[in-house]
């Protein structure tokens, strides 16, 4: 539809693109251009590569939307990516220039979730399948969070050490979905990092996977967020006629 923004979704860690299988039918439904990465979690500076391209093959403005390390992506490639217009945060990181994940954590207890990852030989972070359920998707039904389990995408040590070269959400306007009952982002950390960028903020009682336990709110949040920056869409040759 003319004038409305296209949706850039951008998975998490222990993730991919299909973590938003519920929530793509309702903005495509809401008359919008919706498109997931699938990146490679192999470094911060290769994930925000591949969300750069994907902005850069949209036409028009671009609403992207990060949940988890997600967070961490589109805060670093939105700078890159001058069709961006606004940031959306999902139970994500949203570090400031010179933070990495690792330092932005350091400055408190870990979270439940923590105990939960498992290092390989090669330098990639899994979740112990049998504490996956309880700490990733707790509000998640039986049968869905063991595909999720099943199907985790690992995490290279790398992308938590890197570090923010620019925040994007310093000059854009900013939405943020905190977790209540997230294990695997503090929710006091959650807000910490909403307030700090001046975020719009709702509150959900959900796990660290809203758009999976709560797609139908998540999907609203996100489409507020693109409906207030349609106005700068506008071309201005439209506006004239």
């Amino acid at each position: 539809m003319p004038n409305k923004p296209s949706i850039v979704l951008v998975h998490g860690a222990w993730a991919d693109g299909s973590s938003w299988n519920k929530i793509i039918p309702q903005l495509e439904e809401a008359g919008y251009n919706v498109v997931a990465t699938q990146h490679p979690l192999t470094t911060l500076a290769d994930d925000a590569e591949i969300t750069r391209r994907l902005c850069e093959a949209q036409t028009g403005a671009v609403l992207l939307v990060g949940h988890s390390y997600g967070g961490a992506v589109i805060t670093e490639a939105a700078g890159k990516c001058p069709n961006v217009t606004a940031l959306v945060y999902i139970a994500a990181f949203g570090p400031d220039a010179g933070e990495s994940l690792t330092s932005l954590s350091a400055g408190g207890a870990p979270p439940p979730g923590a105990a939960a990852i498992r290092p390989d030989k090669y330098g990639r972070l899994w979740l112990d399948k049998a504490l996956f359920n309880e700490n990733f998707c707790g509000d998640v039904e039986d049968e869905e969070a063991n595909t999720l389990a099943a199907t985790q995408k690992p995490i290279s040590v790398q992308c938590f050490q890197d570090t923010i070269t620019n925040a994007g959400w310093k000059n854009l306007p900013n939405w943020y979905m905190i977790a209540a009952n997230d294990r695997m982002i503090p929710p006091a950390a959650e807000q910490f990092m909403a307030e700090r960028m001046k975020a719009k903020i709702i509150f959900l009682p959900s796990s660290h996977v809203p758009m999976i336990s709560h797609p139908d709110e998540v999907a609203d949040f996100i489409l507020q967020a693109a409906r207030s920056i349609v106005p700068a869409t506008v071309n201005e040759a439209e506006i004239e006629e």
